[in-house]
């Protein structure tokens, strides 16, 4: 009996330390850096990079919930995507480069926020977020669009992406290659 526990703590330390390596890995001092220095100076389509924003940045950048509760009013310049995550959540982890990677394909057609639901937990709730990621395509007239999950492979999120970003952001339609 003695052994078992013995057993189970190293398993618990082991996993523990793990969890602490990916969220350490995640980590980028100069990515933070550049997110806060963009939001406070107002930049937020030069960066090329999908930006961490809260509460008081989805307001000003997004939508003001507060001033206009029943009535979806678009604040931003160019259209948008926020992806709603956690740190802990590997599906998240997976679509975190990617958005990146969409960030600077469309740089300055569509900006990409990142809204960690374990601090604004408030925006989850409005936004009704129940699993995770879950995605807000923000299109500059019209009402936004919700989805959540991704799909089978990294390619196949990829191309998901690209997809949604054409069809409800761009509004490009497929079968006339507009």
């Amino acid at each position: 009996m003695k052994k078992c526990w013995y057993i189970l703590a190293g398993i618990l330390i082991l996993s523990a330390e793990g969890c602490k390596g990916q969220n350490e890995m995640n980590y980028n001092p100069a990515t933070a850096a550049v997110e806060k220095s963009a939001i406070a100076n107002g930049d937020y389509n030069s960066q090329n990079a999908a930006l961490s924003i809260g509460k008081a940045d989805f307001l000003k950048l997004v939508m003001d919930y507060e001033k206009n509760p029943d009535t979806w009013n678009f604040q931003g310049e160019i259209p948008c995507i926020i992806d709603f995550y956690a740190d802990w959540c590997a599906p998240c982890r997976i679509t975190s480069p990617i958005l990146e990677e969409m960030a600077r394909k469309y740089s300055g057609k569509i900006n990409v926020y990142k809204v960690d639901i374990e601090k604004e937990r408030e925006l989850a709730a409005i936004f009704g977020v129940q699993s995770i990621p879950t995605f807000l395509f923000c299109p500059m007239e019209g009402n936004p669009t919700i989805s959540s999950g991704i799909a089978n492979t990294p390619d196949a999120t990829r191309d998901m992406f690209m997809n949604q970003i054409e069809e409800l952001l761009l509004k490009k339609d497929k079968s006339t290659n507009l």
